[in-house]
């Protein structure tokens, strides 16, 4: 049995048993919750669990190129995260890409016109459409004659209000032996149109080749649309 005590609060006697504590009461300290270790709302800079790959856009795969090899690029070195065979600078948002294969001649002719439509969706003039289709044909059939097919990507890019087009072609042949010769304005070993790497090399402002025997070429090229 407890009386009050001098403020009115109960005052336990000896002998008394003990009375059960209520959550949060005076009898039992609230402990505080226990950090979440995420900022309130579950947004913000909260830190990313480590090892987790964040999920690309719908449709991709993740880009592989071959490891080591050589490697020739011109043009400005503005790379777009996400692989070595990318180039645009940071700030540039490229919009969803499409993919063509190379895999037949009747692939070539499509490229054309896929790359035809998508320098005119970039607004580009007549000549820069030419320039850029040329340097397509070379690359497509390059990677179709030596390269025993692959595919094409392409992206439109924006950067500061200035749109462009990036074509990227890949492959899995037997590489290039000699890139500096290859890369040689106006050689070719075939039925090209007589450009070759070098010749899109001069078409494109920025171009980048990797290549690494027995796994494969990929070459990436860029212009900017200057109107």
């Amino acid at each position: 049995m407890t009386a009050p005590g001098p403020t009115g609060a109960p005052v336990r006697r000896p002998g008394d048993a003990p009375r059960a504590a209520l959550p949060g009461g005076p009898d039992e300290p609230h402990e505080p919750d226990e950090p979440s270790g995420l900022p309130e709302g579950g947004g913000g800079s909260g830190r990313q669990r480590t090892g987790a790959r964040p999920a690309g856009p719908a449709g991709h795969e993740p880009r592989e190129e071959p490891a080591g090899g050589q490697e020739a690029t011109s043009g400005p070195k503005t790379s777009l995260g996400g692989g070595p065979d990318s180039t645009a600078d940071a700030a540039t948002a490229p919009a969803a890409g499409s993919y063509h294969p190379v895999g037949a001649e009747e692939d070539l002719l499509a490229v054309r016109h896929a790359v035809r439509a998508a320098t005119v969706e970039a607004g580009f003039g007549l000549i820069d459409q030419t320039r850029i289709v040329t340097a397509a044909s070379e690359l497509a059939r390059n990677a179709y004659v030596y390269g025993g097919g692959g595919t094409l990507e392409m992206e439109i890019l924006h950067r500061s209000g200035q749109r462009g087009l990036r074509l990227t072609f890949r492959d899995r042949g037997p590489g290039i032996t000699d890139l500096d010769r290859a890369l040689t304005d106006g050689f070719t070993t075939g039925g090209g149109l007589g450009h070759g790497l070098g010749g899109a090399r001069r078409l494109m402002h920025e171009f980048q080749v990797r290549s690494t025997a027995g796994e494969g070429t990929a070459v990436t090229v860029i212009h900017w649309n200057e109107r």
